[in-house]
């Protein structure tokens, strides 16, 4: 499909979403809100696309978030079911999604990594949630999932003063996974796709949906007790893949996953 404000690549099972308005720094507005949305909605659906990278068009941008000059023009304000971006309010996917940060990551923008699963940032990048000084929120759920990655005291500490943290000290806080030279991000997102690839992606799958749904119980027994229940986690042990793995360890001999 041909998409106006992003673009989509496919190589083998890898799928990277580009965040397509460098003139804007890849702020987002309501039509590609929509555009990114059936993108995930094609991506969550395909049974050969494995991991999706997500990354903005241009080196000076990840996102910078909501378009406000589009808002303030008095542009639609509309959004589908599945939040900003078609990603922050998206609780069904799965598939493992890596944020390849290659600039400014502000508001929405930082919304959309934090609603990934792995962030890769170039040295030149920075992530804020800058609402406050436009007098807006992080609603989009950086107010929830930065305390919960990075800790409610550390996390307190970049909202109430909405400062811009680099890409090491973001390292440091523990909301980035790897820190690279511009020149290298995209490599090394995908190398760290590749890794992915490498292992069961019904195996992978459950793996996230344990993870993530686990949290959301209120105790550590309930999480146990409960992650047969998780639909990924039941797909897992009806799967070809489950099948497959304990006998290519047998045979010794590389795992042919089917992802199914």
């Amino acid at each position: 499909m041909a998409y106006e404000f992003i673009k989509v690549e496919r190589e083998g099972p890898i799928t990277t979403f580009i965040l397509n308005r460098p003139d804007v720094m890849n702020a987002l507005h309501s039509p590609a809100h929509f555009e990114l949305h059936e993108a995930f909605d094609a991506f969550a659906a395909d049974p050969e696309q494995w991991v999706g990278i997500v990354t903005g068009a241009g080196d000076r941008a990840f996102s910078a978030g909501n378009d406000l000059k589009h808002q303030a023009s008095g542009g639609a304000m509309k959004s589908p079911p599945s939040g900003f971006a078609g990603l922050t309010s998206r609780f069904d996917l799965t598939k493992p999604l890596i944020a390849a940060v290659n600039g400014v990551a502000m508001g929405g923008g930082f919304e959309i990594a934090l609603a990934c699963d792995i962030i890769i940032a170039s040295e030149n990048a920075t992530f804020a949630l800058p609402e406050p000084r436009v007098g807006l929120a992080a609603l989009a759920g950086g107010l929830h999932r930065l305390p919960r990655a990075i800790g409610v005291k550390r996390a307190m500490a970049m909202i109430l003063t909405a400062r811009r943290v680099s890409a090491a000290e973001g390292k440091e806080l523990g909301f980035v996974a790897e820190v690279t030279a511009p020149q290298d991000l995209m490599r090394t997102a995908r190398e760290w796709a590749k890794q992915i690839c490498e292992l069961s992606p019904m195996s992978i799958r459950a793996s996230k949906e344990a993870v993530y749904r686990g949290l959301d119980e209120p105790t550590l027994e309930a999480a146990i007790r409960g992650q047969g229940k998780y639909p990924a986690v039941a797909a897992l042990f009806t799967s070809e893949d489950f099948k497959e793995g304990p006998m290519a360890f047998a045979q010794k001999r590389p795992p042919q996953w089917k992802g199914r």
